[in-house]
């Protein structure tokens, strides 16, 4: 199996504030952003776009494995399983920033469903001349599914929150991160795709759309973030209304039928 790919990649982007509002007014939100302000948590995603030719792009929408920085796995289903991230310093919107990423590491396992590929991406978000922020994404990939084959049964969720918010997402919603985002994996807009090819009930909500919103929850009830790491148990549907709750610095969202469907800790900033 071929692992060549280029041992480090750097994006530059100018952090538009036109596109942060743009994605306030799609989280419901008054658009206050403007140039010179601090970057929400997670706001980054919307930025540092990497757009390939169609030609570059396999069957999920997402960039063909081998074309960038992920290797040829041979696994054709991409999962994003969770991430980190270290916030040491602000970003700033309307401000010139950097991107260095690099794949920090890739193994082999073979699970019940069959070989299994993980996958860590480490970034470092540059700032006038600083790193502002660190961030590992953690992606897995594997085999399809077979249609015959059980369903795994994901973990039940804690209930002994203090604080819960209600928070369902339509198509409208999905098609607009991932516009936002350039994500173009189709399990989250393609209904027939996702259910006919890759196994899903429906349209599938994006995991770092559910880590945005529970980081925004702990902004809002802890304070500023130092560190904040997030791990998916079991994918959402927009069909689904989740709970998004919090106890002390624990984070998690609930599905409607008690399962867990992501789990979080957050780490204040002294």
């Amino acid at each position: 199996m071929k692992h060549a790919h280029p041992a480090t990649e750097t994006q530059s982007d100018q952090l538009d504030p036109a596109r942060a509002q743009a994605f306030q007014i799609a989280l419901g939100q008054t658009p206050d952003i403007g140039a010179g302000s601090v970057l929400p948590p997670f706001y980054h995603q919307l930025y540092f776009w990497a757009p390939q030719p169609a030609n570059d792009l396999g069957r999920d929408g997402h960039p063909r494995l081998g074309t960038g920085l992920i290797p040829d796995l041979g696994l054709p289903r991409r999962m994003w399983a969770g991430g980190r991230l270290g916030f040491a310093h602000d970003l700033c919107v309307g401000v010139p920033a950097e991107r260095h990423s690099t794949v920090e590491s890739v193994e082999h396992k073979h699970g019940r469903s069959g070989p299994l590929a993980f996958v860590t991406l480490r970034h470092e978000f540059r700032q006038q001349g600083r790193v502002c922020l660190t961030e590992w994404q953690d992606l897995v990939f594997r085999q399809d599914p077979s249609h015959d084959a059980p369903r795994p049964v994901p973990p039940v969720a804690r209930t002994d929150e203090t604080d819960l918010r209600e928070l369902s997402f339509d198509s409208i919603q999905l098609f607009r991160y991932s516009a936002l985002t350039f994500n173009g994996h189709r399990i989250h807009y393609d209904r027939d795709y996702a259910r006919d090819v890759e196994g899903y009930d429906g349209l599938v909500v994006h995991g770092p759309l559910l880590a945005q919103h529970l980081m925004l929850m702990a902004c809002d009830l802890i304070g500023p973030l130092a560190q904040f790491s997030y791990r998916a148990a079991s994918p959402l549907m927009d069909s689904e209304t989740a709970s998004f709750c919090r106890r002390d610095t624990d984070l998690w969202v609930r599905g409607p039928d008690g399962r867990a469907v992501m789990t979080a800790n957050a780490v204040p900033m002294l």
